[in-house]
């Protein structure tokens, strides 16, 4: 299985990240994965408490197919929510 990758700016091989999920439960809201991705992959979204009925923002994956496999929300997010993977060239 060959694995899509790339070239740095140096010329050394990258084996970008894609996200592929955000742990509702861990996530709090915070944006700061929102604010690292300049390709508006991530967008807030109200999660409802079916017990308690409050509501609490936390970010969903928007626009996936946008994400160029920076991995830059994973290192932003203070909680470790998100889950990567690699593409199949």
């Amino acid at each position: 299985m060959a694995l899509l990758t790339g070239k740095t700016y140096g010329g050394a091989d990258w084996t970008p990240t894609f996200v592929t999920g955000i742990d509702p439960e861990k996530c709090i809201g915070c944006g700061r994965c929102f604010k690292s991705c300049a390709r508006k992959v991530l967008g807030p979204e109200d999660l409802v408490d079916e017990e308690s009925e409050s509501t609490r923002m936390i970010m969903t994956i928007a626009n996936q197919d946008d994400c160029i496999g920076c991995a830059g929300c994973g290192v932003a997010c203070p909680k470790k929510c998100f889950t990567f993977s690699t593409k199949e060239a």
